[in-house]
């Protein structure tokens, strides 16, 4: 496949153009001219990493909206922090605490997608320049796709850890609903035991 690329390569005609520039002087320009055939298996190997931007967009949907979950929640909890001194202070200062971690990885997680969805572009935009232009730049190529791979690993490993955190913050919620509910039954059964 590689072989048949470069053939499209070399096979990609080039216009002579001549201008001039403000001075006066003659500017002869070599801009290549491929046809609709040979543009074809240009775009074709360009359309993978486009397919890699679609599913990142999805990702990043799905980050954003538990960032913006995670914000609200911390809001509510922050005002009722303010505005209720007979709360559990210290249950909403651990939970603004695990929230502000969350967002802190949500936003890293966002940054890394994005930056994933950035490099892949680029690299999409370096194949097409670099089959009409012929240039032989395969290294900075593989060093965008492994970038953009890094990156978008980095995204997701930050995020598995954000649901691993909202776990934690689920189970501390839950462990102190139970601790209250087995003090009730407590307090109900001495209730109801005969003195």
């Amino acid at each position: 496949m590689a072989h048949g690329r470069g053939r499209i390569h070399s096979s990609i005609q080039t216009e002579k153009r001549i201008s001039g520039d403000f001075f006066g002087n003659v500017i002869i320009v070599f801009v290549p001219s491929p046809s609709v055939e040979q543009l074809l298996p240009i775009l074709q190997t360009a359309v993978g990493p486009m397919i890699l931007v679609s599913g990142v967009g999805l990702l990043l949907l799905t980050m954003t909206n538990r960032l913006g979950r995670v914000i609200d929640r911390g809001r509510s909890l922050a005002q009722e922090h303010r505005t209720n001194p007979r709360a559990d202070q210290q249950r909403i200062l651990n939970q603004l605490t695990i929230l502000n971690r969350r967002a802190t990885l949500i936003r890293l997680a966002i940054t890394l997608a994005s930056l994933s969805v950035l490099l892949a572009a680029i690299l999409v935009i370096l194949i097409f320049l670099t089959a009409l232009f012929q240039w032989e730049i395969a290294s900075l190529l593989s060093a965008l796709f492994i970038a953009c791979m890094l990156s978008l690993i980095g995204s997701l490993v930050a995020f598995i850890r954000d649901l691993n955190l909202s776990l934690d913050a689920y189970q501390y919620d839950i462990r102190d609903v139970m601790e209250k509910r087995r003090w009730l039954e407590l307090n109900r059964r001495s209730r109801s035991l005969p003195d």
